[in-house]
């Protein structure tokens, strides 16, 4: 069993819902994001995704946007990223680390090679946000080669005509967007994320995590009642963007973390 199958399997067991945080790489700098990370599943994160950062981020919002327009001008390169996964590594080898971006910088790489570097150092799964199904043999076909989640986004508009041709192929988790648009806009409305996790759990076995719009522990505790997983993503970068102390950001994960895995 995976790591993250594992995850999830004890977290159903416990009748516990996933929290999910994302960081961006290198945001705010590198040694911030590398202590961050080597916090967060003593803050309660189940799983932690990391966003790549990239010149044209089309899917994020502007505060995820201007994250990684932040990481990138303080210098970041991916060899930062792939050292901070390798040391995270070395203290936790339990806790599922998903990666997310954008198809480019991996087609520069060599998306095997690219694959079979991440996979090595103890990445779990992969979320790239402009690759859709119809082009699986660029990248998902390698995550199937090398036992890596390839995961989905499903969005408002994925009705059941589409979910065949994203459900092929995914694996892990499913992230259902909230909200139509971007990162950390609209507050998701629970009733309508309830009925749309369970038009989608009809036609799949696999968790349903939902993020997008996720501003606070009451939003986060809110939606976990009708999700597998609970990703907060935009709340946490702009409480660093605020300028929060290190003891301010942990309290707000934590709470997050606490809103999510009541009892």
């Amino acid at each position: 069993m995976s790591r993250l199958n594992k995850k999830f399997y004890q977290l159903n067991k416990e009748n516990q819902k996933a929290f999910i945080p994302f960081i961006m790489g290198g945001f705010p700098n590198i040694s911030y994001s590398k202590s961050l990370l080597n916090k967060l599943p003593g803050l309660g994160a189940d799983i932690i995704e990391i966003g790549m950062p990239f010149t044209d981020p089309m899917a994020d919002g502007k505060i995820i946007q201007d994250a990684g327009h932040e990481a990138l001008k303080a210098g970041f390169k991916m060899h930062f990223l792939y050292e901070m996964i390798e040391g995270f590594r070395k203290i936790d080898k339990s806790t599922p680390i998903i990666l997310m971006g954008y198809y480019n910088p991996i087609h520069k790489f060599g998306s095997e090679n690219f694959i079979i570097k991440i996979k090595d150092l103890g990445v779990d799964g992969l979320i790239i946000v402009d690759l859709p199904p119809e082009e699986d043999n660029e990248l998902c076909v390698f995550c199937l080669t090398h036992n890596l989640h390839f995961i989905r986004l499903l969005t408002p508009t994925s009705d059941n005509e589409r979910l065949p041709t994203l459900l092929n192929n995914s694996s892990g988790f499913l992230y259902y967007v909230s909200v139509a648009g971007v990162t950390g806009t609209k507050v998701p409305v629970k009733k309508i994320v309830a009925s749309e996790v369970d038009r989608i759990k009809r036609h799949t076995d696999l968790p349903v995590c939902v993020g997008f719009g996720i501003k606070t522990p009451e939003d986060a505790k809110a939606i976990s009642t009708a999700a597998d997983g609970v990703v907060v993503g935009s709340a946490i970068i702009e409480t660093i963007q605020k300028g929060a102390t290190d003891s301010e950001v942990s309290v707000f994960i934590s709470e997050l973390s606490k809103s999510i895995h009541f009892k």
